[in-house]
């Protein structure tokens, strides 16, 4: 995890309340996730309540408060993607990763969840990392593709 520099974010963002989110964003992309203490220090140097925070961190699906892996993994389990084998591909990976869906790897390399729609249904079953797609995924495919990011790591 980066160390987050709040003063360089809130100058960034030119010190304005108003740009809490832009500020959350930058701490989200450098830590994977939002920290209380980064937070609370954050809304501190703002002089907000920290419920400001919170409360946008809750509503807003991209934020997170828990770790996240370095790797997010999506499973798409739209109605094109279950149908072609999602719920087995979430096992798959489940096994492999040792993690159930919306968890994350101990060593924070990894985590899962599944989604509802990618809108890539000609590529069914479907699955991200990070940015990269990859369509068409059969169950034996999934111990190559971890490997190229089990080797980055």
């Amino acid at each position: 995890m980066e160390e987050v520099n709040i003063q360089e974010v809130i100058e960034k963002n030119h010190a304005e309340p108003r740009f809490l989110i832009a500020m959350m964003q930058d701490i989200q992309e450098r830590c994977n996730y939002l920290p209380r203490d980064v937070l609370e220090n954050l809304c501190e140097k703002l002089d907000i309540p920290i419920s400001r925070a919170y409360s946008l961190a809750t509503f807003y699906k991209a934020f997170s408060l828990e770790p996240k892996g370095k790797y997010p993994i999506k499973v798409c389990m739209g109605t094109a993607c279950h149908v072609r084998g999602a719920p087995r591909i979430v096992e798959k990976l489940e096994r492999e990763l040792g993690i159930k869906s919306g968890e994350t790897t101990d060593d924070l390399q990894f985590s899962l969840e599944d989604v509802r729609c990618l809108g890539c249904c000609g590529l069914a079953p479907v699955i991200t990392i990070g940015e990269d797609l990859y369509g068409k995924v059969k169950q034996t495919s999934i111990p190559k593709i971890l490997k190229k990011y089990k080797r980055a790591a």
